[in-house]
């Protein structure tokens, strides 16, 4: 028995041995393959990363071929284009060599004629000294005077027609050597044109601030339009109010000086004389940098700074409708060119062209024309004579060197372009300008405005020399004297206004 149960016992542990090992072996099974799927899944992940991987640097390095064959066919183009600039340029030499070439022919062809000819004379010459020594048994200078004198009538109209014909010939090459000449210097040159006109806008932050600007009974306009002697249009444009007045001074003064009453909100006519000063004060620096700035752009130098200060204030003159500094800038620019083209002093050209209508800048305080008036500033300074010559004969017929001829050309040039100037604009600021000066002849009248387009004149009289008599007679001499002296259409309102002022100081 004890045996059986030790069997059974040694079977039974022999059983759950083999029990355990199936187990053991199935879970290392169920390990191993559970691993082998894990690799799998990797190994799969892995080649899809390396497959992304190819497309994406199939992709780049099918981009970066791409901007190489790009970069190469903007390579190719740009050295086709340089080939065929350079072919053109090649062409374009050839042509002019072989002109040249022609030319050079040409003239050997006629030295040789003249060689043919003289050599002829002389034969005859020497031909008929020997019949004349066997015939008239002449002496060798009686046989030379002779001689000379029958070559010279036989000859005579043969060299007439051949001088004017070379004389033709000569016209012809200069005329077409000019043409190129101002065909070259006027391609040479780009110049905006903007017309000037006799109104500027003011914009207004709302409608309300309008009314501040008129002020009570319209006072504020009053002592605007009174100072800075312009026109202020208020009409129905919003936000919007209008400066009229010819001259481009006053209404920049008056631009200025609403643009910083606007600013600063406080409008009333103590801050309206402060805006209006400290607006002149301005101008005059904005003049002074335009002058810096016209030197400046041409390249020149040796001004002295008050004549840059003249020239500033053609910025604000026009001619024709032209603004003066930007024609005087042109002029002077195209003056270098036609200097270059010329061989002449080409510093010398640009001062002269940009000075040629300095007397503009003061011609309507000073008497006499702006080329009379510009060659005076140009002693003044001491200019040399090459640039005091252009400033006064640009306008002649006759001018005096080459460079004042160059001046003279440059100047037409640059006022003949279509549209650059208005001759109906430039009368109409004549007559304005004629009216003022009119009315400020009379004696009393400290200052006057033309405002309206002519249509009325404002004349402020000193009031310690004319009374309110007084006052209604000069308004009465002056309408007369419009009437008489000058020509306008419709009527013109004389508006005579005298004024006192006191003014103390609480301390």
């Amino acid at each position: 028995m004890i045996i059986v149960e030790i069997l059974l016992g040694l079977i039974a542990a022999a059983g759950v041995f083999l029990l355990g090992y199936w187990v053991r072996k199935q879970r290392v099974s169920h390990q191993i393959g559970a691993a082998e799927d894990k690799a799998e899944k990797i190994l799969h992940e892995a080649r899809s990363k390396e497959k992304d991987l190819l497309l994406k640097a199939q992709d780049k390095a099918l981009k970066i071929i791409e901007e190489s064959k790009e970069e190469e066919r903007k390579r190719r183009e740009e050295l086709n284009g340089l080939q065929i600039r350079l072919e053109q340029r090649e062409s374009s030499f050839s042509k002019r060599l072989l002109e040249l070439q022609e030319k050079q022919q040409e003239l050997y062809d006629r030295v040789n004629k003249v060689e043919e000819a003289k050599e002829k004379i002389r034969q005859i010459r020497d031909e008929q000294l020997e019949k004349l020594k066997t015939i008239a048994e002449m002496s060798k200078e009686e046989a030379r005077e002779v001689l000379f004198k029958n070559v010279e009538a036989d000859a005579k109209e043969d060299l007439a027609v051949r001088m004017g014909k070379a004389e033709r010939e000569n016209d012809e090459a200069v005329d077409e050597k000019a043409k190129e000449l101002i065909a070259s210097s006027m391609q040479r040159i780009v110049s905006t044109y903007t017309p000037e006109i006799s109104t500027t806008n003011v914009d207004l932050p709302n409608d309300e601030m309008k009314g501040r600007v008129i002020g009570r009974e319209g006072r504020n306009i009053k002592v605007i339009e009174q100072l800075a002697g312009v026109e202020i249009i208020v009409d129905d444009t919003p936000n919007t109010i209008v400066i009229s007045a010819f001259s481009p001074i006053r209404r920049h003064v008056a631009k200025r000086a609403l643009d910083a009453l606007i600013k600063d909100g406080r409008i009333h006519p103590t801050k309206i004389e402060e805006a209006i000063d400290k607006a002149k004060k301005e101008l005059a620096l904005d003049i002074k940098k335009a002058g810096e700035e016209a030197i400046y752009e041409l390249g020149i130098a040796g001004f002295d700074p008050k004549l840059v200060n003249i020239l500033g204030r053609l910025k604000y003159r026009t001619s024709y409708g032209q603004n003066a500094l930007r024609h005087s800038v042109e002029v002077a620019i195209l003056s270098g060119l036609l200097a270059e083209e010329l061989g002449a002093d080409v510093p010398l050209a640009k001062k002269a062209g940009l000075l040629h209508d300095i007397g503009k800048a003061v011609d309507h305080e000073v008497q006499g024309t702006h080329p009379e008036i510009g060659r005076d500033i140009a002693k003044k300074f001491n200019l040399p004579e090459e640039v005091i010559a252009p400033i006064e004969t640009h306008h002649d017929d006759h001018p005096r060197g080459l460079i004042s001829v160059i001046v003279k050309v440059a100047d037409a040039i640059s006022a003949s372009r279509p549209g650059v100037r208005s001759d109906t604009y430039e009368r109409y600021l004549q007559r304005l300008e004629e009216l003022e000066s009119l009315t400020n002849s009379f004696e009393g009248v400290e200052k006057s405005y033309a405002l309206q387009a002519g249509r009325e004149v404002r004349v402020f009289v000193n009031a310690e020399k004319i009374d309110d008599l007084a006052m209604q007679n000069l308004a009465r001499e002056i309408a007369k004297k419009i009437e008489a002296e000058l020509k306008y259409p419709g009527e013109i309102k004389v508006n005579v206004i005298r004024e006192n002022r006191v003014i103390e100081y609480a301390r």
